[in-house]
């Protein structure tokens, strides 16, 4: 029985105990899956599955992001992808140019990663649905142009060549695929932590609110406007880490980071995962990496595939498989309860 349930009639509930209690369950359990992943090349020998990982902890960080806005928010971006972009580019060139510390140059992507997400947010969020979703794609394919087109300082068509320098920090080397993996897992944790604390606290509510009935939220002084310009901002950040994960990854930055297609597997991998539920985009992320990798092991035609596989999640379960396996199971128990 829960404290919700035990609560006597007519005694208010203690709400921040319950989330107090939440808070430290969330904390838990991200310590617990920490943990069991950075244990995993313990137990497994295997460097395909700890790039796997690697690359689950990037399109992870950034389709979860991306759920921030369309799940919670009722925000579709067609152009979340500029940030993965900006994070990778951003990263690489900072340790390209100066040398710095990692740290330094994570924390100055994040910053530059904010600032452009507050310019380009600012413009965007003032606008309703469809428009909000072409001007972000816009803004994302003026952002690959000018990665084409200033070849001298991105490389243009090439990417950034030269790879990324690594230096290390703290004893940890991140040149070394075991401390990078490790790394790639924390950064996971704690980005989906703090993106689960943001979706459960008022705030996340007062999002909720808004993609419900905005006219309705600001009918009751809730400033709308401030609330999407500030979720897009951190939408942002989260998808700049998984750049940064990815770009270290690869040791380099290309512009297919920051291309439309970026922005098209977020939002089928949010299909696929489910958007309903907080741990939706992530399973979606690993469901999509490996029938991408499988799909294109056997044949060329992998956009076929995966066109087919978009048309049975939008027609035939019509959510994403997450969502559909807790409705599924909510229905279950209740037709139990009701036996």
């Amino acid at each position: 029985m829960t404290e919700l349930q035990a609560a006597p009639r007519g005694k208010p509930l203690n709400l921040p105990r319950l989330e107090t209690r939440a808070r430290y369950r969330d904390a838990l359990t991200a310590i617990v899956a920490f943990v069991v992943l950075a244990s995993l090349p313990l137990f497994f020998d295997s460097k395909a599955l700890l790039d796997f990982v690697i690359r689950c902890s990037a399109f992870g960080l950034f389709a979860t992001s991306l759920n921030l806005l369309v799940g919670y928010t009722g925000m579709i971006s067609f152009g979340h992808g500029m940030f993965f972009g900006l994070g990778a580019y951003s990263f690489g060139l900072i340790m390209q140019k100066t040398g710095v510390p990692i740290p330094v140059a994570f924390i100055a992507t994040l910053v530059l990663s904010a600032v452009a997400a507050a310019v380009i947010g600012a413009i965007c969020v003032r606008l309703k649905e469809i428009y909000f979703a072409f001007v972000t794609l816009a803004f994302q394919m003026l952002i690959h142009s000018t990665i084409l087109s200033w070849v001298s300082l991105t490389g243009g068509d090439q990417g950034l060549r030269g790879g990324i320098p690594r230096p290390v920090f703290l004893g940890i080397d991140l040149g070394n695929q075991v401390h990078l993996y490790v790394a790639s897992c924390a950064l996971l944790v704690i980005g989906l932590l703090l993106m689960r604390q943001i979706a459960q606290s008022p705030f996340g509510y007062t999002l909720r609110m808004i993609r419900d009935n905005a006219a309705r939220a600001s009918f009751v002084g809730i400033d709308v406007w401030r609330a999407k310009l500030t979720i897009f901002v951190l939408a942002a950040l989260f998808a700049s880490t998984g750049g940064v994960i990815m770009s270290l990854f690869v040791s380099g930055a290309y512009p297919e980071f920051a291309y439309w297609t970026i922005s098209g597997e977020g939002i089928f991998i949010n299909m696929l995962g489910g958007v309903t539920t907080f741990l939706g985009p992530m399973l979606g992320t690993v469901l999509f990496l490996i029938l991408n990798d499988t799909v294109t092991r056997f044949t060329e035609y992998h956009g076929i595939v995966l066109g087919i596989v978009i048309l049975f999640f939008a027609i035939g379960l019509r959510k994403g498989l997450m969502d559909f396996a807790i409705e599924w199971y909510a229905a279950r128990r209740g037709r139990g309860e009701q036996a």
